[in-house]
């Protein structure tokens, strides 16, 4: 069994077919595991990710490869989410006592930058998707700002609730998502069930995760290789035959996973395989959006949260990245160090379109600007040292209409599958659908050897009044 590419989806299925008793092996052109939610060393020795990546509690099948990785306890939830507005004001939200969908609401009241007719109008939007069991009528060619104004929202709304977490959950402006993709968010995230909305968050660089995938290959006999790109894959006879690497190599085997991004594909594909008429045609439609990622380091304690979501800003979030690695080894020690020890913060900006043609440092003097509004602290500290990573092409679009060009993982092509978040897993591009898209391909492959298994792990249940109106849609009764 042969894997391409080793990122979250091109792992899931490969340590899910070992696991399976497959003898799999794994190529991945890079240098290390994870793909575009990895880390790597600077060259004065520090170590950042690429982007900070986060998972909720509502991701059950990212919790499920953790476990299989062996990564399980290198993850730190957190019940209480920070936010800072323009202002300066500190608000959070947590979960109360209160059964689902009410357990936000003692927190949401009192959220300190909303308007009173902005939580009201917030109130009746979430009232909407939760009694329709996350389904609402006649969403699914519009865009989520098409519903909300629908939904009669307020511009604070707008602005200092739906976009603050929409955007950094979907990388996409809102009006570019599809509007079933943000109702998802908040449905599965904050209403279906009290723990969805638990935030977690790893304790050590992103790379450090993954150490568990390669022994789960090797120790059943498998292969994982790495800087062993592909250029090339090959058919014979309407099936899979074979993939040529960049050194000329030629490997073969009985079936074939490709976890690349869908961007990269057609380039290892024949020709009529993506051109118009083609199975995969549809990835031409396919658009992707970026994100940017800047890494601070400052000579002081700025900052006394693990983390906050900004509000009014054009940094979405910042990460305390001296806290959150603080007491798990010597791999987060060495990345949350300063040359003085002080605090290392790593900030984010999804959907940043107008950030990519700017230089690194004037994302720099921006991202230090909006930190002075929310850490008064950083006006007076040193910045060390910063660091910024583009990711242009960091996810694919979540626009309306895009399911119709996401293929399936078992596309017609005899042994030979697909993974990857872009594909049909009804999940936008996050982590938790990288992860379903490896279960979806490796339960492909096993059925058409004959050894069906179920992997893809269920939804967590809805909850309280949430699971009584779920059930009475009977598609989301499990969500």
């Amino acid at each position: 069994m042969l894997v391409i590419g080793g990122g979250l989806a091109g792992l899931a299925s490969a340590v899910a077919l070992a696991e399976a008793g497959l003898e799999v092996r794994l190529l991945e052109k890079r240098p290390h595991l994870g793909g575009r939610a990895t880390s790597y060393t600077l060259p004065d020795g520090s170590e950042v990710d690429n982007c900070q990546h986060v998972t909720l509690g509502c991701c059950t099948n990212l919790a499920d490869f953790y476990r299989r990785a062996g990564a399980g306890d290198k993850v730190r939830f957190y019940d209480t989410l920070y936010f800072a507005d323009r202002d300066g004001r500190h608000s959070t939200i947590r979960a109360s006592a209160l059964p689902a969908p009410l357990h936000m609401a003692p927190s949401f009241l009192a959220f300190r930058a909303l308007s009173v007719a902005d939580k009201r109008a917030i109130a009746t939007a979430l009232l909407t998707i939760a009694r329709a069991g996350g389904r609402p009528k006649d969403v699914e060619s519009i865009s989520m700002l098409d519903w909300l104004n629908r939904m009669q929202q307020t511009p604070g709304a707008i602005e200092r609730f739906w976009r603050v977490v929409l955007v950094s959950a979907l990388d996409e402006e809102l009006a570019r998502t599809a509007a079933q993709y943000g109702i998802d968010v908040f449905w599965k995230g904050f209403l279906a069930s009290r723990c969805g909305y638990r935030v977690g968050i790893p304790t050590v660089p992103l790379a450090a995760l993954y150490e568990g995938c390669r022994d789960a290959v090797v120790k059943r006999g498998g292969i994982v290789r790495l800087r062993s790109g592909v250029r090339e894959i090959r058919f014979c006879g309407g099936q899979f035959a074979s993939a040529v690497l960049d050194d000329g190599a030629e490997v073969t085997a009985d079936a074939c996973i490709t976890a690349v991004p869908h961007i990269a594909l057609p380039g290892l594909l024949p020709k009529e395989m993506c051109a118009d008429g083609g199975a995969l045609e549809g990835l031409h439609h396919i658009r992707t959006s970026p994100i940017t990622g800047v890494h601070m380091w400052f000579d002081r304690v700025v900052m006394n949260e693990p983390f906050l979501a900004l509000l009014d800003h054009k940094t979405q979030w910042v990460f305390n990245k001296s806290l959150l690695y603080a007491g798990n080894g010597s791999a987060g020690a060495r990345a949350g160090k300063t040359q003085t020890g002080a605090q290392y913060l790593q900030l984010v900006i999804s959907a940043s379109y107008d950030l990519v043609p700017l230089s690194r440092q004037e994302i720099i003097d921006l991202c230090r600007a909006e930190l002075a509004d929310v850490l008064p602290a950083t006006r007076e500290a040193q910045l060390e040292k910063a660091t910024v990573i583009k990711e242009v092409s960091a996810t694919f679009s979540p626009e309306p209409g895009v399911d119709r060009f996401r293929p399936a993982q078992d596309f017609g092509v005899r042994n030979f599958f697909l993974a990857g978040d872009w594909t049909r897993t009804g999940w936008p591009s996050t982590m938790e659908g990288a992860v379903r898209s490896g279960y979806l391909a490796a339960e492909a492959v096993l059925n058409r050897l004959g050894r069906p298994q179920r992997l893809v792990q269920q939804d967590l249940a809805a909850e309280g009044l949430s699971g009584l109106w779920a059930r009475r849609h009977p598609t989301t009764a499990g969500a």
